[in-house]
């Protein structure tokens, strides 16, 4: 690799393991709603984004989608293939576009099969899947959809690092597993508050303090979850 990586996963890699990878890393461009992989889809490729969102979700037989983690800067898609098998068990959504790295599922999992450490921290990452997709659905259950908003704004909001998000309401309720009436209701109300602005499918962040603590606990729980597991 010419530069320094920006995904967080691939800088915080040892000097050795990043080089048992580097030949095996492409440039990737993530356009925005771009499908990876659907649920039960073999995966033969893993992607690190640098400045894009990916959702996991999963699909309901009404063919709703329910967001269950997000992923981006701060880690991989695609890395349970190269530990436990190459079928999927959720889709993978590309939420806002941007670049990043691929890499083929063997040659990731022939490198950490050669590296302790990498295999470590690939486990440890799908740890941390895990453990958002656990918060979400504790989330959704005991916070009002407000809170959960300003917690998924956020979390999009850290991934991208743009205060700029490109999202529509229908797809915001999409997400969250909502009414887009319900939506509408709390974008409203956190405008009316001066925390956000709405218009034309993009919302912007104007009060960032103001909507960390609209928020409910589960994006500092998720953040800590990244620091503990993975130290970014």
């Amino acid at each position: 690799m010419a530069n320094e990586p920006t995904n967080l996963l691939l800088a915080s890699l040892a000097a050795s393991d990043l080089k048992l990878l580097a030949p095996h890393l492409r440039p990737f461009e993530f356009p925005q709603h771009k499908v990876l992989f659907e649920a039960g889809d073999p995966v033969s490729a893993c992607y690190f984004p640098d400045d894009a969102v990916v959702a996991l979700v999963v699909t309901l037989s009404t063919g709703e989608m329910v967001e269950a983690a997000m992923v981006g800067r701060d880690g991989l898609i695609g890395a349970a293939a190269a530990l436990t098998g190459k079928i999927s068990l959720s889709g993978a959504v590309v939420q806002i576009s941007g670049r990043g790295m691929i890499c083929d599922v063997d040659a990731l999992k022939r490198a950490a099969t050669e590296s302790a450490t990498l295999m470590s921290l690939l486990i440890r990452h799908e740890q941390t899947v895990y453990a958002q997709a656990q918060q979400s659905a504790a989330c959704n259950v005991a916070h009002t959809i407000q809170e959960r908003l300003a917690r998924w704004l956020l979390r999009a909001r850290d991934l991208s690092q743009s205060d700029t998000l490109p999202f529509t309401q229908e797809f915001l309720a999409e997400m969250l597993g909502v009414r887009r009436t319900s939506v509408s209701m709390v974008a409203h109300t956190l405008q009316q508050a001066g925390l956000l602005k709405y218009a034309r499918g993009r919302i912007q962040i104007t009060n960032l303090d103001g909507l960390r603590e609209t928020a409910c606990e589960c994006h500092d729980t998720v953040r800590k979850h990244y620091a503990v597991l993975l130290g970014i």
